[in-house]
């Protein structure tokens, strides 16, 4: 049997409540989505069970500011356990005739891994002070408490960050697989997404020019390396030019973002989406 994850708490002071509760952790948000919709139970999962192909973003809408909050309120709120009974009936089997379940240990695992991953590349990429090796492994162990918040099983969680980091490419290498869901994620332009992607049609056609390119270089180059090697994902040394001078444009640009107004703006907003999408989650199942 392989030993238990230590936790570390969470609170103000935290690193996980730092990094989390920073606008650039939202930057490799579109490829920790498509990681997750490789998992070939995810991916079903998506297709069967939402409006994916639709509107894509509507599930990031729905469940970000859930997902987020269950990082800043405290056991005694119950989110994370109403967070995983959403899940209950997410279940069926896929285009492989596979029986999955949202709520299989593993499965639930890789999708708060890919959680866990965002955090770590968000600070890799965004942050200009790096991670020292004990502040590496004192992150890994409050994302594990955050985990614990759902009440699922621990018997897939990796003891310790460098397990962690083992098992994450192990899945990148050998279990994630193509999938309709995947695919049309992959396929897409994100100026061309259904949906409202950057709001209301005035705001997109101001919006879209500039952010678009962004965007679409921050979801291919966020991505493990294996991932887009595996799945031929586009990657020139044009394209990894772009996404260091990206970064190094957010490194130097939130130097003069003063932390205060970075966590509450980020708060305030998670708040607000949150509010304008409660009527359209799934209700939980007993």
């Amino acid at each position: 049997m392989s030993p238990q994850a230590a936790g570390a708490p969470l609170g103000p002071q935290s690193l996980l409540w730092r990094y989390a509760g920073d606008w650039r952790s939202m930057l490799p948000g579109s490829s920790t989505g498509l990681l997750q919709l490789l998992h070939p139970a995810i991916g079903a999962g998506v297709a069967q069970h939402s409006a994916f192909f639709e509107d894509p973003f509507a599930r990031i809408r729905r469940s970000i500011p859930q997902i987020w909050a269950t990082i800043f309120d405290g056991d005694e709120s119950g989110r994370g356990r109403a967070v995983r009974d959403l899940h209950r009936a997410i279940k069926g089997d896929d285009d492989a005739g596979r029986r999955y379940h949202a709520l299989e240990p593993e499965t639930f695992w890789w999708a708060h891994a890919t959680f866990t991953w965002n955090i770590f590349r968000s600070v890799e990429l965004f942050h200009l002070q790096e991670l020292s090796p004990e502040a590496e492994d004192q992150l890994y162990a409050e994302t594990v408490t955050w985990y614990r918040r759902y009440g699922v099983s621990e018997r897939p969680v990796p003891p310790d960050y460098r397990a962690f980091r083992a098992k994450f490419e192990y899945v990148c290498a050998e279990v994630l697989e193509m999938n309709p869901a995947a695919a049309a994620a992959m396929g897409y332009r994100l100026a061309d997404v259904p949906g409202r992607t950057f709001g209301p049609s005035l705001v997109r056609g101001i919006v879209e020019p500039v952010m678009a390119p962004a965007a679409e270089i921050l979801v291919r180059g966020c991505l493990p390396r294996t991932v887009r090697r595996r799945f031929g994902v586009r990657w020139t040394p044009a394209d990894a030019a772009q996404l260091r001078g990206l970064a190094a444009a957010v490194r130097q640009g939130f130097r003069f973002v003063p932390h205060a107004l970075n966590r509450r703006t980020f708060i305030d907003v998670h708040r607000w989406i949150g509010s304008r999408t409660r009527d359209q989650r799934f209700r939980p199942v007993a």
